[in-house]
């Protein structure tokens, strides 16, 4: 079984702009791209959970989502994503897959054999970190985006992704 990151997008790898939907929009946080690699080379499965609520609120296309997609792949400058897992449904609907609820972080582990006892996940915000408690992972807790506003339980707190990557790379 492998092991895997799972990383929140807005707020944790690039600037959280409300319902990002242009690449122009997209802004990597400073040490990003070096972290992925890091945690790349150190054998981690890595994947993108986000929810994307614009999208079930008519607020942009799921075109539009993949635009900004190919934009942070594009200034990632590699090949660091295994897969990026999205959801559209808005709060209000009853999903298994929107953040808190684990069902993109379980649909990764069945198609990717992870062992999620030994997999974390870093994000920004309550619904990530809840995520990823109830999907069986360790937690990180980045300060940026929404993270000084939202306190939860996770296992660590990082002031940053580059900084959460290296709580990771130490366990």
């Amino acid at each position: 079984m492998k092991r895997a990151v799972f990383l929140d997008r807005d707020g944790t790898l690039m600037e959280d702009v409300d319902y990002c939907s242009e690449p122009s929009q997209v802004k990597l946080y400073p040490g990003v791209s070096e972290a992925l690699r890091q945690l790349r080379q150190a054998g981690f499965l890595i994947f993108l959970v986000t929810n994307q609520s614009g999208i079930g609120r008519g607020l942009f296309t799921e075109a539009q989502y993949h635009a900004v997609q190919e934009e942070l792949m594009r200034q990632l400058g590699g090949a660091f994503i295994d897969k990026s897992y999205f959801c559209a449904d808005t709060p209000d609907v009853i999903s298994l897959r929107r953040k808190p609820e684990p069902g993109m972080v379980l649909e990764a582990a069945q198609e990717f054999e992870i062992d999620l006892s030994r997999s974390f996940f870093i994000g920004d915000k309550r619904s990530d970190v809840e995520c990823g408690q109830c999907a069986g992972t360790r937690t990180v807790q980045v300060m940026t985006g929404y993270g000084r506003e939202q306190r939860c339980n996770p296992e660590f707190i990082a002031e940053d992704f580059p900084e959460a990557a290296r709580i990771v790379l130490g366990l």
